[in-house]
């Protein structure tokens, strides 16, 4: 029996982590499925993915700090790995010892990180269009990121194109860009303090996994692409497939950075299919 949502904060690592659980009595003998957003998101994106999703397993969806519900402390550390071992935490105090992790965009990285730190307790990866092969920020932003107000510019450089404007560069068909988008995407615009944590995460992001790092991650990868992406263009989708050792790339035709909101049953039938296989 699929059971109703809940939500949750729970305090790990020094911050906030806002949660919401999907338990599923008929899944218990399998591994939780988890989805990890991407950057300046929340677990919002997942909305037309969980409710399919829920239906045949356990489904955990978190917002990453500093987004979404989740704290906004500028004391805690935003590196990747540091997220990757919030989340394991987040899911050893809820006692499941196996899970299915799903992550879009930045939240692929996370998903990488926490299969190169815990392979025993990821058993699977489905990486949604995943950031691959950024470097660590450069020097001088970083030292500039020390300035008082630097927030501020961060504020006005995220939000130079209006909220518009970032939704239209993410999906291929607009016409899905709705009041309802709109509203659940604009809500890491309206606290300052998200903005004051990004500064320190300037700081604190180290570059994405290299190619030797990733070589060495044999956990099973699903790598699901969309054609059209602009953000990570799928030149990124290839190269990551070649140098994880395990792993099968999905591409979809007229399709862009958005997959959980653009293509949700067709990327829950691919997830299901690779998750049981």
């Amino acid at each position: 029996m699929v059971g109703k949502g809940k939500a949750f904060t729970k305090n790990l690592l020094g911050v906030d982590v806002y949660y919401e659980l999907y338990p599923n009595k008929d899944a218990t003998n399998k591994p939780v499925m988890v989805l990890i957003h991407g950057f300046l998101s929340s677990s919002f994106s997942y909305r037309r993915l969980f409710p399919l999703l829920k239906k045949d397993y356990t489904v955990l969806t978190v917002d990453l700090p500093p987004f979404g519900k989740s704290g906004k402390q500028t004391t805690f550390v935003y590196s990747y790995e540091n997220m990757a071992k919030l989340v394991l935490q987040l899911l050893q105090s809820l006692s499941f010892h196996r899970a299915i992790v799903v992550g879009h965009s930045m939240g692929g990285q996370i998903a990488l990180n926490m299969s190169k730190l815990k392979p025993d307790i990821v058993e699977k990866c489905i990486l949604l269009c995943s950031s691959g092969y950024q470097k660590r920020m450069s020097s001088s932003l970083i030292v500039s990121s020390r300035i008082p107000f630097f927030h501020m510019w961060v504020k006005y450089w995220l939000g130079r194109k209006g909220i518009l404007g970032n939704l239209y560069n993410v999906v291929y068909d607009r016409s899905l860009v709705d009041d309802e988008m709109v509203s659940g995407y604009l809500q890491p615009f309206t606290n300052d303090d998200i903005f004051r944590a990004l500064t320190r995460m300037i700081r604190d992001r180290e570059g994405d996994l290299g190619a030797e790092e990733l070589k060495g991650i044999e956990t099973p990868n699903l790598l699901i692409w969309g054609e059209e992406d602009r953000v990570v263009p799928l030149p990124i989708g290839v190269r990551l497939s070649n140098d994880l050792p395990n792993s099968k790339l999905i591409t979809y035709k007229k399709t862009g950075h958005l997959l959980p909101e653009e293509k949700p049953d067709y990327v829950t039938e691919n997830i299901l299919e690779f998750a049981q296989s």
